[in-house]
């Protein structure tokens, strides 16, 4: 019953935001996002830490085509919930300052993909998967449409042309499974599990590519991101960051949950291709990054080199890859969506992103300037901070697949830090220059913000037990069995 709260309280706090008038907007979809977080608290306190799945609802939907509404959590699902949870009430929070056109529509839109967001880490259908998947593009697209800046509509709409069509052929996949399941067909998770494992390798690798295409486009996986640089720079700071924080971690999550146990011997075929374009994708995105003038373009290009190791690990397909993933998602959430609103917040004071058109911000504001080198720290895994550990676990994984790729794979966190140092420096450090030198001091809810995203980077970077805990017997259990599936 939990689940089904988790699910359906967004929506309906999200209509009672569009029902509400002036500056109570923002307050309401704060505290009903703080709410949300109470009541993940309390399913995971409730949380039993091993493999099976908990809080499950099986209820009938469309009989006659074998659907049900079947959700439910494990550590793995456990752990996106979380993250889904703590940042949105972030992201809220971080427009406090900010004058927003139609405020009442924003705020539930953004309450919405919060419930389509919960939607597809809780599903265990395919069908109502694909559901929550294709709920989770309607709001983030309005959000980037209408309250983006510069070419938002050319722009969004390759976003969007992108993601369905990636959705689309997903949904053929998960069609063919449906019709290879014994008996009554069933879009069931474990009837589709089971239909995938009894394909042999040249169909599983059909299965794997109709799949993984869906789930490159949204996290992305180099060559299908180029739709990301320009969404993210034309999005607004609160759409970029359900795009970053949130958003991209629906592909990483679908490619453990729904790929590796469908298709394992797809994975064997397959996976070592998948992994070198996600090295590529590494060294390409960190190069690109590291000659950006453009401070938001910048973490843009950062966030497929991240993402390409997470993927990397996963398809590795040992439990130091998998479960460095899973870490790895909650870190870079974390970070990613402090980055961006340190973005946000020099813009606001500045008027630019432009880093040749900055300096010295840290004569201005230093209290600012340690917060800022916080998260900056935590995105270039400096051990003891939440980046480390998922990115020590995820070189480890690929380093068991394969020394060679790991030692290029390790790249990312060199030339992670270059871009990021250097950006550091043209931005916060010298001499301050006309745009800079009368930057206004953080306001409370600025402050806030910036000081609960760094107190995770520190807590969860001294002490990531709690996260490990949660996801490791799932973790194991989905690795032991594909690799049993795949015959290793």
């Amino acid at each position: 019953m939990i689940t089904l709260i988790l699910i359906f309280f967004p929506l309906l706090a999200a209509l009672l935001v569009l029902s509400t008038k002036g500056e109570q907007i923002k307050k309401i979809a704060l505290v009903a996002s703080i709410f949300e977080f109470g009541i993940a608290m309390a399913a995971l306190a409730q949380f039993q830490k091993n493999a099976s799945m908990q809080f499950e609802l099986n209820v009938s939907w469309i009989h006659s085509l074998g659907i049900g509404f079947h959700i439910g959590m494990d550590g793995i699902s456990m752990l996106m919930v979380i993250l889904t949870t703590f940042l949105v009430p972030v992201i809220i929070l971080s427009s406090f300052k900010k004058e927003v056109a139609k405020p009442s529509s924003f705020y539930a839109l953004i309450l919405v993909m919060q419930m389509a967001l919960i939607g597809v880490f809780v599903s265990l259908d395919g069908f109502l998967f694909y559901v929550f998947w294709e709920l989770a593009l309607l709001p983030i697209y309005f959000i980037c449409l209408v309250w983006g800046s510069g070419d938002s509509a050319r722009i969004t709409f390759k976003f969007f042309v992108y993601t369905l069509a990636g959705s689309l052929i997903m949904l053929g996949g998960l069609i063919y499974l449906y019709l290879h399941t014994e008996g009554a067909h069933s879009f069931g998770i474990s009837a589709l599990y089971q239909a995938g494992q009894q394909l042999d390798t040249l169909h599983q690798g059909y299965v794997f590519w109709a799949m993984f295409v869906a789930f490159a486009v949204k996290m992305p996986v180099f060559p299908f991101h180029t739709w990301q640089p320009d969404t993210y720079t034309a999005s607004p700071t609160q759409g970029t960051m359900l795009l970053s924080g949130i958003m991209l971690k629906m592909g990483v999550y679908g490619v453990i949950r729904w790929i590796l146990p469908i298709a394992p011997l797809g994975v064997d075929a397959w996976g070592h291709t998948a992994i070198v374009l996600s090295v590529i994708g590494i060294i390409y995105a960190s190069c690109i990054a590291i000659v950006q003038k453009d401070f938001k373009r910048l973490i843009a290009y950062s966030s497929i080199a991240h993402v390409g190791l997470i993927a990397a690990g996963i398809l590795a397909t040992n439990v130091q890859g998998v479960q460095g993933a899973m870490i790895q998602m909650l870190s870079h959430g974390v970070n990613v969506v402090g980055l961006f609103f340190i973005v946000d917040l020099i813009e606001t004071r500045t008027g630019t992103r432009e880093l040749k058109s900055l300096g010295g911000i840290r004569n201005v504001d230093p209290k600012f300037a340690v917060l800022f080198l916080i998260v900056l720290l935590g995105s270039v895994a400096l051990p003891l901070t939440n980046g480390f550990i998922g990115e020590f676990l995820l070189i480890n994984g690929v380093y068991q697949y394969n020394p060679w790729i790991a030692a290029f794979a390790g790249l990312s966190v060199i030339l992670g830090a270059v871009y990021m140092l250097r950006s550091y420096q043209s931005i916060m450090l010298g001499v301050p220059v006309l745009q800079t030198e009368t930057f206004a001091p953080l306001q409370t809810s600025e402050k806030t913000t910036l000081y609960i995203i760094c107190a995770a980077i520190i807590v969860f970077g001294i002490y990531p037990k709690p996260l490990l805990d949660i996801a490791e017997p799932a973790v194991i259990h989905l690795v032991d069995g594909v690799r049993v599936a795949m015959g290793k």
